[in-house]
């Protein structure tokens, strides 16, 4: 079951692997969610349809789910590993998508092309070079070189920029980029702050009144990353007072649930601002590729049982090596002696194992067994009768 108008790249890999695919362009909620669920062995779903632990218990068939978008919140994922509920998603499908729309507001931004846009909008013709700029030999400074903070570098860089980042964990630069020691000092000698990074405890608020006051006269701030990542009535009060030349949003503490009126923020209204809705990796192109790629990790799970990729359970992933055994997968608590008491079930009916692979985090463990072909239904039986076990599945 896709909901939210999945990519149809998605529902044409999964067809193709012989599941079948009912899509629904909306999201749910409600007994209607639970409705279309409770039948389902995968579900598909993008950040507006909200998936609790209540919902997830009323869909005793579902086997995994997937989050055919970058995050993960909309998701009790705790509960659905408690249920032995994979979630998957795609972290960097959109990785491009978000780059280039940051880099064309950099320019946007510089050049002064957001006010005077504005004022021909109102009939007043305002030509003038004054304050506006090229980004050629500008310093950007991002903060958070991952996958989309060093794509943009390589892209800023290709425009003539100069370019410095900051990041906690050590990261290879490339190009010309220089790492620096510290945020302060991104601030102090970035032209352009452009924030990459993902929300935390120590992100949160990371950019309030005293960073803003650290940056250059005449600086231009991005933040298309998270939404809790700025104060945005200091950044409103910042861009009033001249001290920031203008400041770009895709992302915000409060984003309304639906197309439509009710979106309200500290920056509306204020000059030198350009704000989007939330559409950093809103592309074709985007979309298509976390379609495929988020279909593709549920297929290895139905299918194979891999949970690589997964965000809330123990990565396990066996290659299997032949079609006339049984492949068991089975979800428990992180306890002494599971394993043992599974071995000790097969061996008692005569089964052997062939290969077995498991991963355990502080909580759960999942294992997966290949075994001789066995009466599945007896076997499944008996692995679920182990008091701390959360699910078990067999592929025949």
């Amino acid at each position: 079951m896709l909901l939210e108008g999945v990519h149809p790249a998605a529902a044409l890999a999964l067809r193709a692997a012989g599941v079948e695919v009912e899509s629904i362009s909306g999201a749910l909620e409600g007994d209607a969610l639970i409705d279309a669920i409770a039948s389902a062995d995968l579900v598909g779903i993008r950040s507006r349809t909200r998936l609790d632990a209540a919902t997830l218990a009323a869909a005793p068939s579902l086997a995994a789910i997937g989050c055919f978008c970058i995050g993960t919140n909309q998701v009790d994922i705790e509960a659905a590993a408690n249920q032995g509920l994979p979630v998957f998603n795609s972290p960097f499908g959109n990785t491009r998508s978000v780059a280039e729309l940051t880099l064309a507001e950099i320019v946007l931004l510089l050049r002064g092309v957001v006010d005077r846009s504005a004022d021909l909008h109102r009939g007043l013709w305002t030509k003038s070079a004054s304050g506006s700029h090229e980004v050629r030999g500008r310093v950007l400074g991002i903060v958070g070189y991952g996958h989309i903070g060093s794509q943009l570098s390589v892209l800023a860089e290709s425009l003539g920029m100069q370019v410095i980042f900051f990041d906690i964990d050590h990261k290879l630069p490339l190009g010309n980029a220089v790492a620096v020691g510290s945020l302060d000092e991104l601030l102090e000698r970035s032209d352009v702050v452009s924030l990459h990074v993902p929300e935390t405890p120590r992100t949160r608020g990371m950019i309030g009144a005293a960073e803003l006051a650290r940056m250059k006269r005449g600086a231009i701030l991005v933040n298309n990353a998270r939404g809790s990542l700025v104060d945005l009535a200091a950044a409103a009060d910042a861009l009033r007072r001249g001290h920031l030349r203008g400041m770009a949003a895709d992302v915000f503490p409060q984003e309304p649930e639906a197309n439509g009126p009710g979106f309200e923020c500290p920056l509306v209204g204020v000059p030198g601002t350009l704000l989007t809705p939330h559409i950093g990796g809103s592309t074709e192109e985007a979309q298509e590729s976390i379609g495929r790629d988020v279909a593709e990790k549920l297929l290895r799970f139905i299918l194979g049982g891999s949970s690589r990729g997964a965000v809330n359970v123990p990565e396990v992933d066996l290659p299997r090596r032949a079609d006339d055994r049984h492949r068991i997968l089975h979800f428990h608590r992180n306890v002494p002696g599971v394993l043992g008491r599974m071995h000790t079930m097969l061996a008692a009916r005569g089964i052997n194992i062939h290969a077995e692979y498991l991963q355990s985090d502080f909580e759960r463990s999942y294992v997966i067994l290949d075994v001789d072909a066995s009466d599945a239904a007896m076997v499944q039986a008996d692995l679920a009768s182990i008091p701390e076990t959360l699910r078990v599945r067999l592929i025949c």
